[in-house]
C-alpha cells in the first residue's frame, strides 16, 4: 500500500496519477450477438469490490479497463486487461498491482483473449441445450417486452456432458455477487445442482440463457435417511426481483419432497434474503395442509402439524414453527384485543427461550460473585432489557410476517 501525505513530492503526484478504482475500471457483462452489438442483450454491471482478490484500489495503471464477458447461455468467457499506460523502470522499482493474475485466480482456463475468438463462439451458442433433467417450466410477464417469457429449471450431475466445464465458469459469479463464497469440491458425489434458465427465440432458433443456480449437498442421516442442505443460491442481477429465486426453491423443494429417503430439506447458514424467500416458499405449501386449517391455527402450534410438515413436505420442526405463526397472523383478527394478546403471548412464548437460558447462566455468575444488593440491581436491569428486546423482536417478527403474506396473496 502506499500512502501520500498532504506535501507531496514530484514522484509521489506522478505515481497517484496511476491509482485506478476497481469498481469502475471492471466491465462484467453476459450476453450474445444483438444487431451487430456484441454484448447488448444482458448486461451485469459490477459495483462491488473484489474483496479479499482485488483492493478497491489498482495501482499501476492510467485508464484501466478490466473486460470480462460471459456468454448468456454456455457462459464462455472473455477476458482481457485494457489500460492507456502502465508504470514502468523509470519509476524507481515501483511496481504495478498484478491485477491479471488475480482474476485468473477465479476463472477457469480456456477463456478468449481476443474478441474475433469470442465472436466465433457467440456464433455457436444456438447448438446449446441445458444440461441435466428438466423439472419445471414457467412464465412470468414481461411488460418491458410485452409478452409473456418462459423459463426452466434442470437438476443436473457432473456426468452430464460438459457440465463440469460450464458450472467452473458458473460458480465464478458467487465471487462476484457474494462476499463469503468459496468453491465447492464437485468430484462429491452428494452434490446436486439445480439450474434456471430462459428459454427465447431469435431468428427462429431456440435458444437459452442463464438465469441463476442452487447447489444442495445431500448430507447423511442414520440409519437411512439424508438431509440436502442448500448450499449455494445465486440469481443473476438482471433476473433479480421477479420471482425466480421463488420458482427454484419451491421446485427443488417439491422434487426432494417425492423421495422417501429425504429426511427434511435445510440451509448452511442462511442469509436474511433467504429465510424471507424460504418463510414465503414453505407458508405456500404448507397452507393447503389440513393441520393449518384457520380452526387448528387458533388452538395453537400441534405435534400434528410437524408431523404432517415433515412427512409431507420434508419441513423441519423449527420451520414449522415459523409458518404456524405466519399463518396464525392471517387467521388472527389482531383488532381484536383478545385475539391480538393471544397471538402475542404465543409468539413471545417461543422468543423468551434464549433470554431464560441467559437468564439461568447469569444466575449461576451471580450466585459466585455476589454480593446480593448487586445481584438485585441487575436483575432489575436484565429484566427491563428483556422485556424491551421481546417486544422489539416480535415487532419486526410480525412486520416481517405480514410482507410474506401480502406476497402471498398476490402471487
Amino acid at each position: 500500500k502506499i500512502f501520500f501525505s498532504s506535501g507531496l513530492t514530484a514522484m509521489e503526484k506522478k505515481l497517484a496519477e496511476y491509482k485506478c478504482n476497481t469498481n469502475e475500471a471492471i466491465q462484467l457483462k453476459l450476453g450474445d450477438l444483438c444487431d451487430g452489438n456484441i454484448f447488448a442483450v444482458k448486461l451485469l454491471e459490477l459495483l462491488i469490490v473484489l474483496f479479499s482478490l482485488l483492493s478497491e484500489v489498482a495501482f499501476g495503471y492510467k485508464g484501466l479497463k478490466i473486460l470480462l464477458y460471459y456468454i448468456a447461455g454456455n457462459l464462455s468467457t472473455l477476458f482481457r486487461i485494457e489500460y492507456t499506460s502502465k508504470v514502468n523502470e523509470k519509476f524507481d522499482c515501483v511496481e504495478a498491482d498484478d491485477v491479471e493474475s488475480k482474476i485468473r485466480e477465479i476463472i477457469p482456463p480456456g477463456f478468449c483473449t481476443n474478441t474475433d475468438d469470442f465472436v466465433s463462439l457467440l456464433e455457436k451458442e444456438v447448438n446449446f441445450k441445458p444440461f441435466g433433467m428438466l423439472l419445471h417450466t414457467y412464465s412470468i410477464h414481461n411488460e418491458e417486452a410485452g409478452e409473456d417469457i418462459t423459463y426452466q429449471i434442470y437438476k443436473a450431475d457432473m456426468t452430464c456432458p460438459g457440465f463440469r466445464e460450464y458450472h467452473e465458469r458458473l460458480q465464478t459469479f458467487l465471487m462476484w455477487f457474494i462476499e463469503t463464497a468459496s468453491f465447492i469440491d464437485v468430484d462429491d458425489e452428494r452434490w446436486n445442482y439445480f439450474l434456471v434458465f430462459e428459454k427465447y427465440n431469435k431468428d427462429g432458433a431456440t435458444l437459452f440463457a442463464t438465469v441463476g443456480y442452487m447447489t444442495v449437498y445431500n448430507y447423511y442421516v442414520y440409519p437411512d435417511k439424508t438431509r440436502p442442505r442448500v448450499s449455494q443460491m445465486l440469481i443473476l442481477p438482471p433476473f433479480q426481483g421477479e420471482g425466480h429465486g421463488a420458482q427454484l426453491l419451491e421446485t427443488v423443494h417439491r422434487y426432494y419432497m417425492s423421495s422417501p429417503t429425504v429426511l427434511d430439506i435445510t440451509a448452511e447458514d442462511p442469509s436474511e434474503n433467504y429465510v424471507k424467500l424460504r418463510d414465503f416458499v414453505l407458508v405456500k405449501l404448507c397452507q393447503g395442509l389440513l393441520c393449518f386449517s384457520p380452526g387448528k391455527l387458533i388452538q395453537g402450534f400441534s405435534q400434528e402439524m410437524v408431523m404432517e410438515a415433515q412427512q409431507k413436505l420434508k419441513i423441519n420442526k423449527q420451520h414449522t414453527r415459523r409458518v404456524y405463526e405466519i399463518l396464525r397472523l392471517r387467521a388472527t383478527d389482531m383488532g381484536d384485543a383478545e385475539q391480538s394478546r393471544s397471538y402475542r403471548l404465543d409468539v413471545k412464548r417461543r422468543l423468551i427461550g434464549p433470554y431464560k437460558k441467559k437468564q439461568r447462566e447469569l444466575a449461576k455468575m451471580r450466585r459466585c460473585l455476589r454480593p446480593e444488593e448487586l445481584t438485585n440491581q441487575l436483575n432489575q436491569i436484565d429484566l427491563n432489557m428483556q422485556h424491551e428486546q421481546l417486544e422489539e423482536s416480535f415487532q419486526q417478527l410480525v412486520s416481517d410476517y405480514r410482507r410474506v403474506l401480502e406476497r402471498l396473496a398476490q402471487a
